[in-house]
């Protein structure tokens, strides 16, 4: 989740700089701003959740277009694997 976060971070941003370079359309940017808003704090909060004992990786997330990626990349796989499990139950 903290990967598909993260990946969603950058696209947006990626898209808001694009569009901001080129055309500057008023209402892609309408679109991609909340979207990326949404990325962001989605990217942030699931590396909380996720973090366990590693403060880094809420630290990394919050690092603007590719914070959620560094976190994800922190994370340790037993620290991804323990809150997927911990969601199933």
């Amino acid at each position: 989740m903290l990967q598909i976060a993260g990946t969603a971070e950058l696209v947006t941003l990626i898209l808001m700089l694009a569009n901001m370079l080129t055309v500057h359309a008023p209402a892609i940017s309408q679109i991609l701003g909340p979207l990326h808003g949404l990325a962001y704090m989605a990217t942030v909060i699931t590396a909380i959740l996720v973090r366990g004992d590693r403060h880094i990786v809420w630290v990394l997330s919050l690092i603007p277009g590719i914070g959620g990626l560094l976190a994800a990349r922190s994370a340790s796989p037993q620290q991804l694997d323990r809150h997927i499990l911990d969601e199933d139950v």
